[in-house]
């Protein structure tokens, strides 16, 4: 299928991409190895003007924060945040206070707030004891987060990730559906750290000998088609067949989890309706056969992406991993 112009998330209007990156060798032991990664739905208030969204654990072996409120509500009021596992409450706690700030209401004059935090396993480069995550990195991230191009691979929160046994990251991939005169995006973004190297079909690899978690996979769906919450699990549910492509067979230890919004339309925080009046794509239109292919399409590639653009790393303990590009 066509993509975009950026080939990435941000192909979809006004979707932003932020990221703070920390490496710095300690000593011997120890090396912080992390990040964060923001990933803003659209450019205005986003809990005033809340996306409609929904998530779809493939394999729930993971820690992610704020999906329960998603699932009940479809919707999605803050930006998606990703990080390691144990910086999952400081990510949460920085988001927050950005909130907070851009949102006098919030806990005072109206509801609480729903934070979106998603995480992967970055233990075996990262110091993750250390906790050198903290709240004011997720600041830092949101702050910087910018359309166009994207930055990939070890950068970020995929600054420590490992996928099939070599580096990997954030990867990143739009595709266009079209019917008729009509188009719509889907964009991608993954934080890829799972499988094992001899899985990977692209390569015809021996088993890799890194003695590491089975780890894990945060998959970010965005559109700008107006689809339902009910349908944007659709999408979700299609993303997990492009994670397939790629050829995991979802380890035990992997939390495989997919978010999906559109920005096609947002829900106001206050109204004073009592209905709403949107326009909603119909299942039966051949539309959602291009979305769900798109969405296929660019998930794999965004794996893809992530280990193509990973750089060689050094760890803690003086651990090396290698870019998929040194071994080809």
């Amino acid at each position: 299928m066509e993509k975009g112009t950026y080939n990435a998330i941000t192909d979809v209007a006004n979707v932003q991409i932020g990221h703070v990156t920390l490496y710095e060798k300690l000593n011997a032991e120890d090396t912080i190895c992390t990040g964060v990664t923001a990933i803003l739905p659209h450019h205005q208030n986003i809990f005033e003007n809340k996306v409609p969204a929904a998530s779809f654990v493939l394999n729930g072996f993971g820690k992610t924060v704020g999906l329960i409120q998603v699932e009940e509500l479809g919707v999605i009021e803050s930006p998606i945040m990703l990080t390691n596992t144990f910086s999952v409450g400081a990510v949460l706690e920085g988001t927050l206070s950005y909130m907070l700030a851009e949102n006098p209401c919030i806990g005072d004059s109206t509801s609480s707030l729903n934070i979106v935090v998603g995480e992967c396993n970055d233990s075996y480069l990262n110091s993750m004891r250390l906790l050198a995550v903290r709240p004011e990195h997720a600041w830092s991230a949101i702050k910087n987060a910018k359309s166009g191009a994207v930055e990939q691979g070890a950068i970020g929160a995929g600054k420590g990730m490992i996928c099939y046994g070599v580096k990997g990251g954030i990867g990143t991939s739009s595709r266009i559906a079209t019917h008729e005169n009509t188009k719509y995006t889907v964009g991608v973004l993954t934080l890829t750290n799972f499988g094992r190297r001899h899985e990977l079909k692209i390569k015809n690899w021996e088993k890799d000998t890194l003695n590491k978690p089975d780890g894990s996979i945060i998959i970010v769906v965005a559109t700008d088609a107006p689809v339902s919450d009910r349908q944007l699990k659709r999408l979700a549910k299609r993303a997990a067949i492009g994670l397939g492509r790629t050829a995991t067979h979802v380890h035990n230890g992997s939390g495989d989890i997919i978010i999906a919004f559109t920005n096609g339309y947002t829900i106001s925080h206050e109204s004073n309706e009592m209905t709403e009046d949107i326009t909603l794509l119909r299942d039966s239109h051949p539309m959602m056969n291009q979305l769900f292919e798109a969405t296929i399409e660019a998930t794999e590639e965004a794996i893809y992406q992530s280990l193509y653009h990973a750089e060689t790393t050094v760890g803690r303990k003086g651990r090396i991993v290698e870019a998929f590009r040194r071994l080809e």
